[in-house]
């Protein structure tokens, strides 16, 4: 195993990562871009360079990753992407404004490169889970919030076993979950503004 340590939000980042693979010959048949994090709290009043750290992350690096080795993949005639996106890439989410508007870039993009990269052999997946035990609670400061308190929500070993099985059958958009399916597909048909009025109740 190769282990390479990078600060993903940082601009050069991806780029590096890439570079130091190619230099050693290692060629990459799967890329999961996972790497992200979201912060809690009313726009207005969040941090701006935290932010900006997190659209760097959420976006710009997993863009420039997928862009690099969908190349790679390309070239060498197949390979496979897994990008994580979220059920947030659905619907607006106050409180975690920038968060979701990145999730939905991550959504859209994946499923445009898919279409376009689908015929040279490589597909793009976007997992879309639901809440999740994981660190991010921690790092958007959520631990109180009705999103996640109380609830039985998955495991990151069951999501991340769930995107990979996907990812293999090569599925452009993957929702992990029924009930999170069936969420997501309801959004359509109710108003945008009730859509965000909810959200932020069930998000404070």
């Amino acid at each position: 195993m190769h282990v390479i340590s990078k600060d993903l939000s940082l601009p050069d980042a991806a780029a590096e990562v890439h570079a130091e693979l190619k230099a050693k010959k290692i060629a990459v048949d799967y890329l999961l871009n996972n790497a992200g994090f979201g912060d809690y709290g009313m726009f207005y009043e969040t941090d701006w360079a935290k932010e900006l750290q997190m659209i760097n992350l959420n976006i710009t690096a997993l863009t420039q990753l997928t862009k690099l080795f969908l190349q790679d993949m390309i070239a060498k005639g197949g390979g496979r992407i897994l990008n994580v996106a979220s059920t947030a890439a659905f619907q607006p989410g106050p409180t975690l404004a920038v968060y979701f508007a990145t999730k939905a870039y991550v959504l859209h993009f994946s499923e445009a490169v898919d279409n376009e990269a689908r015929s040279k052999g490589v597909t793009v997946t976007a997992l879309c889970p639901g809440p999740t035990k994981s660190g991010f609670q921690n790092a958007a400061d959520m631990q109180a919030s009705k999103l996640f308190k109380g609830k039985n929500i998955p495991t990151s070993r069951e999501v991340a076993e769930y995107g990979y099985k996907t990812m293999l059958q090569g599925k452009s958009v993957a929702v992990h979950g029924l009930m999170n399916a069936i969420l997501v597909n309801s959004v359509r048909f109710i108003p945008r503004r009730l859509v965000t009025k909810v959200v932020r109740t069930i998000q404070s």
